[in-house]
């Protein structure tokens, strides 16, 4: 089975404007908060990030749901589909409430001890203490993403994203300056904005999906009790990716606390350089997750021998819609960064780091696509294995570069280089064994 550039693609786009529309999200957020302070713009990064950590447990877990879901739809086994989705929610759900209680009492004891500007502090608990709500939202709308995605029909995400971003950008205009009546609540008016857009994205996925999709197909909305012995069967395949989402987004937070510790300065261009990282990581996350998707279903297809062939074309792919924002973005780097503050000494002391920056796609590019490939064959394991050994060797980097010698900026970001190349090497090698081959689902 041989997948062409236009399939590729007619699965990656929607994905890839569905992720670019929550970006929005976190982008409207960094420039709103540029223009209120450098407190508030580096408490948002913080706050931002130690939110998705724990968010990406959630997502971890829709990914393994979305990787058996790729295989029943391979198989043509459509009716087990609406089973692994409703046990996907009630799962998720009962994870977002465990997750919201150890977040609401845990959290302000584990960012005293970790922030240590008061300020920053202050601000970034309140952000957290009104974004933690989106957990219950978030969470259950990963079930239907997992369902597009692993039928392939990812149109909807798209429509979804459009209605979500619009929502945030107009309430984060509201609440943070005080807007036609509104309080101003500052960053905590972020937090809010972004919690409601999330909960509009599920109510629109839920309306969408009963009024447009055959959901008697697929055996959709059919709730039953708690079934363990399924749930210990996407377990057996989400655990992995719940602790390796998790494992990897916290130290990614470690980063971050140890920039903070550089300066408020150092932390505010850093939330810049991530929210403009994250404009072209989308689009990698976009062909990655068509590749795991894709991936999925030959596995199902037992076409196991198009699997590598197919990761070598959407690898091509995402270079060839990468390369040239990246190389538009080198000249133009003030211009860009004017979207998020207004502030030309940040602007100024953040070029270097920018460029650092900029290139690292080169790397992740492959490492991303052929690591989401390994998920997609559903050896979840091994994909955690090759993320831990990828971490150390990052933290490692960190505690040195960051921690150690204290570099600029620039040099502290230079430590994703060190990641992305590991992670890469590691999972070219485990996939040219192709011992994944014969993994079932």
């Amino acid at each position: 089975m041989k997948f062409t550039n236009r399939h590729i693609i007619h699965i990656a786009g929607p994905i890839l404007v569905s992720l670019l529309m929550e970006h929005l999200i976190g982008m409207t957020d960094t420039a709103f908060l540029g223009r209120v302070g450098e407190v508030e713009l580096g408490a948002s990064a913080l706050a931002g990030v130690y939110y998705m950590a724990i968010f990406m447990i959630g997502f971890g877990f829709s990914t393994g749901v979305q990787i058996m879901i790729g295989c029943r739809n391979g198989e043509k086994n459509y009716k087990s589909i609406g089973t692994i989705f409703s046990q996907g929610l009630i799962f998720q759900f009962i994870l977002a409430t465990i997750l919201f209680l150890i977040s609401k009492f845990g959290s302000p004891i584990v960012l005293k001890y970790l922030i240590q500007s008061p300020e920053v502090y202050e601000a970034t608990l309140s952000y957290l203490d009104w974004r933690i709500y989106g957990f219950f939202f978030s969470f259950t709308a990963f079930i239907f993403r997992a369902f597009y995605v692993g039928t392939t029909n990812t149109r909807t995400l798209t429509i979804n994203s459009l209605v979500m971003v619009s929502v945030n950008v107009v309430l984060n205009y509201l609440l943070i300056f005080g807007k036609f009546g509104f309080p101003e609540l500052g960053i905590a008016g972020a937090a809010i904005a972004s919690s409601i857009s999330e909960l509009v994205s599920l109510l629109f996925f839920i309306l969408y999906t009963y009024l447009r999709i055959d959901y008697k197909k697929y055996n959709l909305f059919q709730f039953k009790r708690t079934d363990n012995h399924f749930i210990k069967r996407i377990l057996s395949i989400s655990i992995w990716t719940m602790i390796q989402a998790f494992i990897s987004v916290s130290t990614w937070f470690l980063f971050f606390i140890a920039i903070e510790h550089l300066g408020e300065r150092p932390l505010a261009i850093t939330n810049v350089l991530r929210s403009l990282a994250s404009f072209y990581f989308i689009i990698i996350s976009a062909f990655a997750t068509t590749s795991s998707s894709l991936v999925s279903n030959l596995m199902g297809s037992n076409k196991q021998e198009s699997i590598i062939p197919t990761i070598r074309q959407i690898s091509k792919l995402c270079y060839i819609f990468v390369l040239p924002i990246v190389s538009f973005m080198a000249l133009f780097p003030e211009l860009i960064m004017r979207i998020y503050t207004d502030n030309l000494q940040l602007i100024e002391s953040a070029v270097p780091a920018f460029y650092v920056m900029l290139f690292i796609p080169i790397l992740s590019i492959p490492a991303n696509i052929l690591f989401s490939s390994i998920s997609g064959t559903g050896n979840t394991r091994s994909a955690l294995a090759i993320e831990l050994i990828a971490l150390v060797i990052y933290v490692a980097a960190v505690i040195y570069i960051v921690g150690v010698l204290k570099s600029s900026v620039a040099v502290c970001w230079s430590t994703e280089y060190f990641y992305f190349l590991s992670m890469g090497c590691i999972a070219f090698w485990y996939m040219k064994r192709g011992t994944w081959k014969t993994k079932k689902i």
